[in-house]
């Protein structure tokens, strides 16, 4: 019988390999019963890691089909963090600190964009699930929570670019602009950072 860490861990293998599965699909990988493979996908799902849609057919009701996430993907072992942290240590080398700031810059004037587009709301508490389902999408393991009277706390519990966050703590500043200004109607307080040691990135918001 498989654990619950090797099942999930298989069901990311598998989707990694075949890119798209129905549940009968992914059932054929496993021994177990199809009611703890679709209790490992909802928690997979939960978590940021595998998404799924539905295909319409012609005859016959529409069908789930199941994908991994961007962040699923990531779950495998990659060199694209070192890689970025190098290419920001060679710019540094060549052009200057201030070059490097600017690049930050421009990611996080990226970033409000990309969200901003996606955002149709302006309901503040739904706007705020809203950027958390977004921020989840890639990878940063987001919970929020309402504390209360429009006000809410929202809790990163991985940050997927840590490692060059802590190189170059001008990303935790401009993670932190990034919320301001998607906020702006409202107060953001940052409580805790990963880069600090502690176990998530924590923002206050009130509006």
């Amino acid at each position: 019988m498989q654990n619950n860490g090797s099942a999930k861990r298989t069901v990311l293998t598998v989707l990694k390999k075949e890119n798209e599965l129905t549940i009968s699909g992914i059932m054929s990988y496993f021994t177990i019963s199809e009611v703890a493979v679709r209790r490992h996908l909802r928690e997979l799902e939960r978590q940021g890691l595998v998404k799924k849609r539905f295909v319409k057919q012609k005859l016959g009701r529409p069908y789930l089909i199941y994908s991994l996430t961007p962040s699923g993907h990531k779950t495998f072992p990659s060199q694209y963090e070192s890689l970025s942290l190098e290419i920001l240590w060679d710019l540094e080398a060549l052009e200057g600190v201030e070059t490097v700031e600017k690049v930050i810059q421009k990611r996080t004037e990226r970033e409000q964009a990309e969200v901003k587009n996606e955002l149709n709301t302006d309901d503040f508490g739904q706007k705020i699930r809203d950027v958390a389902a977004i921020q989840n999408n890639k990878g940063y393991m987001v919970e929020v929570e309402k504390i209360g009277e429009d006000s809410y706390e929202m809790r990163h519990y991985h940050c997927p670019i840590a490692k060059v966050a802590s190189a170059y703590r001008q990303i935790c500043s401009g993670d932190q602009r990034l919320y301001e200004d998607l906020f702006s109607e409202g107060c953001v307080e940052p409580r805790s950072c990963i880069v600090d040691g502690d176990n998530c990135c924590k923002w206050t918001i009130k509006k």
